[in-house]
């Protein structure tokens, strides 16, 4: 991070800490214009997401969603600067910010078709068919109903969407970003992966406060289960109890 960047947003510094991040000097942040894109950007995909509905928003593309912008007026076009920083968070290698995990998708427009996955019912989330579809229901067999799916599958716009959100959070902090969500091009959910929960654990199901639950002590015991961000990991991801490996 440069000093002039630093010195544009010192006020993060004070939100950041007191929020509980550890906020180190290195920490790479957006420009001030790639800012002010982000901010665009990010209410313009909630938008999409109000009008498509969210299990649709979890597999919508990148050009249908600029294809629905475009339509729609209230949500207006993508400008030349929020698709300039899209492109910057798929392309981009994000290990200059401490994400080394590998990269999932390749192509920014990237399809998922309904015939290749199967809704599960009072979710909003798909799961792909085949293995993911068979060692949930697996899970869920051996483990009983209080355990359910959180987040299934995600194309590149439903994880544009949660990457943005997170770095609005974070007043455009990419290093602490990147520990705590994959960027778009980078998520396992686009291929297989998926999360489960604690049911009446709420927002916990996504800190270490799964952990200490019966159901990911059930969880461990199941050979055929294993979690795809363990503590230390070398992707540079925060541990993630919730997030069931498949691919």
């Amino acid at each position: 991070m440069t000093r002039r960047n630093f010195l544009l947003y010192s006020s993060t510094v004070t939100a950041t800490v007191a929020s509980g991040s550890a906020l180190e000097s290195s920490d790479m942040f957006l420009s001030q214009n790639e800012y002010k894109s982000l901010i665009s950007l990010d209410l313009k995909l909630r938008q999409i997401k109000r009008y498509v509905g969210f299990g649709n928003f979890n597999l919508l593309s990148y050009e249908d969603s600029l294809k629905i912008a475009a339509r729609v007026p209230k949500i207006g076009r993508f400008t030349k600067e929020e698709i300039e920083l899209t492109y910057k968070f798929f392309y981009e290698n994000p290990s200059k910010y401490g994400f080394y995990g590998e990269r999932t998708c390749f192509n920014i427009n990237n399809k998922i078709s309904k015939k290749d996955v199967v809704k599960i019912p009072h979710s909003g989330h798909y799961i792909f068919k085949g293995k993911s579809t068979h060692d949930y229901n697996r899970i869920i067999s051996d483990i009983g109903d209080t355990l359910y799916l959180t987040s299934g599958v995600r194309n590149v716009v439903k994880q544009l969407s949660l990457y943005c959100s997170k770095l609005k959070s974070l007043k455009g902090n990419m290093t602490q970003a990147s520990l705590d969500i994959a960027p778009p091009s980078h998520s396992f959910h686009t291929i297989g992966d998926f999360d489960v929960g604690k049911m009446g654990l709420g927002g916990k199901n996504f800190t270490s406060a799964f952990a200490k639950t019966k159901e990911f002590h059930q969880m461990t015991q199941l050979e055929y289960i294993h979690i795809r961000y363990s503590p230390n990991n070398l992707d540079g991801v925060r541990y993630e109890p919730w997030h069931v490996k498949i691919v």
